[in-house]
């Protein structure tokens, strides 16, 4: 089974809500759902963290994907779907773009050219 395809079970395949709504899960598929969530940290934590505007946040959050087992998958999915923003897969993703950090909200800090 690709990890993509127990990543789409666990979570529908994006941005939708938890447990799903829409579908109605068998009594396997629920026992299945409960006990993945626990070994998935963006099931067993706040999900705003992996949404979140302070840099000290996103980086917690991705420090959290570094120890899930479904981490590859994720992100693969995350690319596929072409995810607006957010942290998946232990990657920053800005307007659908993968990005090595996010930038805080608000202007830049000007920055002074040191002396020569």
């Amino acid at each position: 089974m690709r990890l993509t395809t127990l990543l789409d079970t666990v979570h529908q395949g994006g941005s939708g809500p938890w447990p799903p709504t829409a579908v109605t899960l068998t009594d396997d598929r629920q026992k299945f759902d409960r006990m993945i969530a626990d070994l998935i940290p963006c099931r067993s934590n706040d999900p705003e963290l992996w949404f979140a505007e302070q840099s000290a946040q996103v980086e917690l959050a991705k420090a959290m994907c570094r120890e899930c087992p479904l981490l590859a998958g994720c992100l693969a999915g995350a690319i596929e779907r072409r995810e607006p923003w957010g942290v998946w897969g232990g990657e920053v993703f800005v307007a659908g773009a993968v990005v090595a950090t996010k930038r805080g909200r608000g202007r830049p800090r000007k920055v002074v050219a040191p002396a020569a």
